[in-house]
């Protein structure tokens, strides 16, 4: 069976947009690299389930968000002066899409028209700061729903998890705050298909913080787990986060150790270690495990190539297929509508 594969990118080096390449999950082959859509440094992708595509986007030395249709064609952007968006997502439900921030700080909702084009309906300005160099100020990393339908934010740079509801216009009411570990640097999470229970990815000191969620933004910590081995202190900053849809098991990968860090999630919803696996290439910022969950794909933005892993469903372990497959300038990868 083939899968078509999307992947986000920078565009400082050679990249020129968003790219799509065809899996072969049979074979766990990547193949058919080509170029779909012409974007500054789409750095993030999410999927609507009609095929339109929304990703981090710039116009004119402005940042923000652009929408396309499912043929890959511009619908349309919408910008502010300064950064663009990291992180974007689509609330299907109220028809609205949701973005992150990281220079601002800002929390943002815009509204889906009916031919797929954003128009701008609500910011939140986060405000603080923490203990680390990184955390001077705000830095809104990731903007999803929750299980229960609230919109649920990671704020590397406060260290907090602020919850939100949304209104069917897009306006945001603060529902509740969760506070990680200071200097921990939160930066993304999961949810367990079937427990009350959250993964949250701290980037800046290399864990994972394992949280009881009991509903209506409530957060509240179980289990604090490394991502690293004690040998390894040299820099490390984690990246992305991901669960297996049986939620059997966890994933994360390390930026610096350049690896997939593998957990397996016990009986009362706290990780244990499973092992380190080597993703052979640099700052592997995004990785995505297949529909099918047989396989996972992991790409670096400075290597310029993607890591196919097949994956034991029994076990969690991932035995490398190959890591020369080359993707320019590479930080999302996705298989479309979640």
């Amino acid at each position: 069976m083939t899968e078509t594969v999307y992947f986000g990118t920078y565009t400082r080096r050679v990249s020129e947009g968003i790219y799509r390449a065809q899996f072969d999950s049979t074979a766990g082959q990547l193949s058919q690299l080509e170029l779909v859509a012409a974007e500054p440094s789409p750095t993030y992708l999410a999927f609507a389930k009609n095929g339109q595509l929304y990703t981090v986007g710039a116009q004119d030395d402005k940042g923000g968000v652009a929408a396309f249709d499912a043929d890959f064609s511009p619908l349309n952007h919408v910008v502010e002066d300064g950064a663009p968006l990291c992180y974007v997502a689509v609330d299907e439900d109220r028809g609205l899409v949701y973005g992150a921030n990281y220079h601002k700080g800002q929390v943002l909702v815009y509204k889906r028209q009916e031919d797929g084009s954003l128009t701008l309906a609500d910011i939140s300005q986060h405000e603080g700061n923490g203990p680390h160099e990184n955390q001077a100020s705000p830095h809104v990393h990731y903007t999803d729903l929750t299980p229960d339908n609230y919109l649920v934010t990671c704020d590397l740079g406060t260290d907090e998890v602020v919850t939100y509801d949304v209104d069917e216009d897009g306006k945001l009411s603060r529902l509740a705050t969760y506070k990680a570990t200071p200097g921990a640097g939160a930066r993304h999470i999961v949810f367990h298909p079937t427990q009350k229970i959250a993964y949250l990815m701290c980037e800046l000191n290399s864990t994972v913080e394992v949280l009881v969620y009991d509903g209506v933004g409530q957060f509240e910590l179980l289990q604090t787990i490394s991502t690293l081995p004690e040998t390894h202190t040299a820099f490390n900053g984690t990246a992305a986060i991901r669960i297996s849809k049986d939620g059997n098991f966890v994933y994360g990968s390390n930026r610096g150790h350049d690896s997939i860090v593998v957990y397996k999630v016990l009986n009362d919803g706290t990780l244990e270690l499973v092992e380190y696996a080597p993703t052979n290439g640099k700052n592997p910022r995004d990785f995505d495990l297949t529909p099918d969950n047989k396989h996972l794909i992991a790409v670096h933005q400075d290597s310029d190539n993607a890591t196919i892993f097949s994956r034991d469903e029994a076990t969690g372990k991932l035995t490398e297929l190959s890591h020369d497959f080359t993707v320019p300038e590479a930080v999302c990868v996705t298989f479309g509508a979640k």
